[in-house]
């Protein structure tokens, strides 16, 4: 924990806002519509932080063209995006914890599988909501990289911010993420949203907590080492 931190790098659905139930919600309905028969919890367990485009090759088991790809991802997501936006909630704490993490100085990033729709969707709210930070890296999953558990993601996002993998912690909510923090060489912290401390677990992840508030109470940000300036 006295390890040097230079930045915070979110995931953002589940992490950030508290989406992961509205994604479940938004494969049910897809799949009503297209008369498919879709295990909606299996096909989250082996999507959740991966990219549009791997998504639809799980959702179909078969290879899928670039266009039908997007326009799959395209319809899922708009789903998505009209279940939760009536209801839109940020994990308990986030902003608040957020907006502690700039005032000791740490650079900031999101990497996300999610796409552009989504990023600026859940952006948008937040900033309805007083989150409106001047400058915030992203780095999303239409962006040409793999998703998690595959680290290239939080590599990016840690490139962008000019911080060492090591000096970085990620947050995160889901397995995929988690492993994709350990094969980055970066610690995290899970948040536990969706899933258990168990299923989150792993030899970097230095807390797991429920949400920022239950981190804020611990007052985490003070047992981390940030290097000055």
């Amino acid at each position: 924990m006295r390890m040097r931190t230079d930045a915070i790098i979110f995931d953002m659905d589940g992490t950030m806002i508290d989406s992961m139930p509205w994604h479940a919600k938004a494969w049910v309905e897809f799949a009503r519509r297209r008369g498919m028969d879709v295990d909606v919890p299996d096909l989250m367990a082996r999507t959740t932080g991966k990219n549009g485009t791997e998504c639809i090759v799980e959702l179909l088991g078969r290879p899928v063209a670039q266009d039908e790809a997007d326009a799959l991802t395209h319809e899922k997501e708009t789903i998505y995006r009209e279940l939760f936006a009536p209801r839109f909630a940020e994990v308990a704490g986030f902003r608040q914890f957020a907006a502690q993490v700039h005032s000791r100085g740490l650079k900031v990033a999101v990497g996300t599988a999610g796409d552009a729709g989504n990023v600026a969707f859940a952006l948008g709210h937040l900033g309805n909501m007083g989150f409106r930070p001047a400058h915030l890296p992203i780095v999303r999953g239409d962006e040409g990289l793999p998703g998690k558990p595959e680290p290239a993601i939080f590599l990016e996002a840690a490139r962008r911010v000019g911080a060492s993998p090591e000096h970085c912690i990620v947050f995160e909510d889901a397995p995929f993420g988690i492993e994709a923090a350990r094969r980055a060489g970066m610690r995290a912290v899970a948040i536990c949203s969706t899933h258990s401390a168990r299923d989150l677990a792993g030899p970097h992840v230095v807390a797991a907590v429920r949400d920022y508030t239950e981190l804020m109470n611990t007052d985490f940000l003070e047992t981390i080492h940030v290097a000055s300036a």
